[in-house]
């Protein structure tokens, strides 16, 4: 097991608290088998601080020889739908993690919630509200100011039943009134002055139709459904921890079947990423993205989509760890471990994302050369392929210069360079436009340097990528980089939100660039290493092999987390 510092040294590392929770529960014996859920709510796609949850409820499960269930926390009609069911499913098991049985669904104890808010009113700790939603707040208080009891509060236990029932029935239109719960107004914590139950929401449900009019609130609904499915340890992030006391009275209140317990880690933030399903919807919504599985998006559909590979994900979420203190993590870092993993797996291919034309004017007429290159030089078993050489080829315009300076090793007039594979060339002359930007090189190559051997042993600096014009393929190939400028997207200045810090240069289509021929063949999610570019990925959406290539850079070559931890 790697540090987290990206040195790659072996350290040992011990059992994190929530791990260390759960062995000391299954010594003691008070929990025989461990059972955990991952419950999303199917409103839009899941992003990577959900991949960190899901991934310690399911790994847990892995190494405790327990069970972890899927189950969908859909008690909000209104944004909820059956394709962000799919796609959570999906990418679930992209990460590589299988819940137990069939996934669950909350919906399918409404009939449940319901008995038990009778049970609630039959006690006298819940109440039906008739005040409007800007009442509650206001008379709720403030952390330092007890709230108000709503006049509505001391109501016979039959009135609130009959009222209750009309809820049900649908009788009462939508905001006339909510079920409470009757906690105590002057709590310290604001949650539990007597926080709603049940509101009205006439919508149809994407589980249960028009069964229902009356929908549980979340706070209400969620310690319920751990405790139906004896969930034994429920793990949830830092955020809940102040709803916990609430999922306890809950619980306590009523005859559940089961107490469940609630454990809290702190979430995952990363640099220049936003993580709030609320912000990603304005995102998609308001067209700054193009959807859900945007490349530039921190969803999990995303990620996969820009060629992050998902065993890359799952060992920088277990080199981050498990902690109960909330910090900001160097989206470099994740950047490091793709890095990592496709050094070691992607083959190598040759790209021009800028192309400039070299024609070598001592070439012979009609002559084609070959010229064998490894796949990945670091993997014995990734073999070779055949690349052709002609006297017209494609270099990358940021490789030559007119005026050098002194440490240039590319090209420039009069300078030779090695042409990778290949032969020696220099530039002799330059074909220019009207602007009188170079528009083609006009070179010469020495024939004894084949392979970048020469008999008199001169050696070069300069070694350049390129491809013959004869077989290169138009491709399009996109350039990704920060979505979001902000560093700590939690310190958004006074007076702005986060859309002002949208980095308008995020996506760049470059839609002129030339690619081996055997790139255009390639699958999409077929990631490579373009040689001295980047690692890119055949987009799975728009690339069609053999017709239109179509590739996203995933990160480049230069490892910035690398330097980084060289320096600490």
């Amino acid at each position: 097991m790697s540090d987290a510092n990206g040195t790659g040294e072996e350290k040992p590392r011990g059992l994190d608290f929530i791990r260390q929770i759960i062995k000391d529960d299954l010594d003691s014996g008070r929990v025989q088998q461990v059972v955990t859920r991952f419950p999303p709510e199917p409103n839009g796609y899941l992003h990577i601080g959900h991949a960190k949850a899901f991934s310690l409820s399911f790994s847990v499960t892995e190494e405790f020889g327990g069970i972890c269930r899927l189950r969908y926390d859909d008690t909000n009609p209104e944004k909820e739908d059956e394709e962000f069911v799919r796609v959570i499913e999906e990418d679930i098991r992209w990460m590589g993690f299988e819940w137990e049985g069939e996934p669950r669904h909350a919906s399918s104890y409404f009939g449940q919630f319901y008995d038990w808010a009778v049970e609630l009113v039959k006690a006298g700790k819940a109440y039906v509200d008739h005040q409007s939603p800007a009442e509650i707040i206001e008379n709720r208080g403030t952390p330092t100011i007890p709230g108000i009891n709503s006049p509505y509060r001391d109501r016979s236990e039959e009135e609130n039943l009959e009222i209750l029932e009309k809820m049900r029935s649908g009788e009462l239109d939508e905001g006339a009134c909510v079920l409470r719960a009757k906690i105590a107004m002057d709590h310290v914590n604001i949650l539990m002055r007597d926080p709603s139950m049940y509101r009205i929401r006439k919508e149809t449900h994407h589980q249960t139709g028009n069964e229902w009019c009356i929908y549980p609130m979340y706070d209400f609904a969620h310690g319920y459904e751990d405790a139906i499915e004896g969930v034994t340890h429920s793990l949830c992030s830092l955020e809940f921890e102040n709803h916990r006391p609430l999922y306890d009275w809950f619980i306590e209140n009523v005859s559940v079947p089961h107490r469940p317990h609630q454990y809290e880690f702190a979430r995952l933030n990363l640099t220049h990423t936003i993580m709030s399903k609320r912000y990603l919807r304005k995102l998609v919504e308001e067209n700054y993205v193009h959807g859900w599985d945007d490349p530039r998006m921190p969803t999990i559909r995303g990620m996969r989509r820009r060629g992050y590979p998902s065993t890359a994900i799952r060992k920088f979420i277990e080199e981050i760890g498990v902690s109960k203190v909330n910090s900001l993590v160097d989206v470099e870092f994740l950047n490091f471990h793709v890095r990592e993993e496709l050094n070691r797996k992607a083959q190598r291919r040759m790209a021009v994302l800028n192309p400039l034309k070299l024609t070598i004017t001592n070439w012979p007429e009609g002559k084609i050369d070959t010229f064998t290159a490894e796949n990945n030089p670091g993997d014995p078993d990734a073999g070779t392929r055949e690349i052709s050489f002609t006297g017209e080829l494609w270099v990358e315009q940021d490789d030559y210069m007119d005026e050098a300076p002194r440490k240039w090793f590319r090209m420039a007039p009069g300078k030779e360079i090695r042409l990778k594979y290949a032969y020696y060339v220099t530039v002799n002359d330059a074909v220019r436009d009207d602007s009188g930007e170079p528009v083609e090189l006009l070179c010469s190559y020495d024939p004894e340097s084949r392979g970048g051997d020469t008999p008199d042993g001169r050696k070069v600096k300069g070694t350049l990528h390129w491809l013959s014009c004869h077989d290169a393929v138009d491709a399009e190939v996109r350039l990704y980089d920060h979505l979001i400028t902000l560093e700590d997207v939690s310190k958004v200045e006074e007076g702005k939100e986060f859309l002002d810090y949208v980095n308008p240069e995020s996506e760049i289509i470059v839609s002129n660039a030339k690619v081996e021929p055997a790139l255009a063949a390639a699958v999409p999610e077929e990631r490579y290493q373009f040689m001295r570019s980047g690692y890119y990925v055949a987009d799975s959406a728009d690339h069609v092999p053999g017709e239109k290539p179509v590739f996203n850079r995933i990160v480049g070559l230069r490892d910035s987390w690398a330097k980084i931890a060289r320096k600490g």
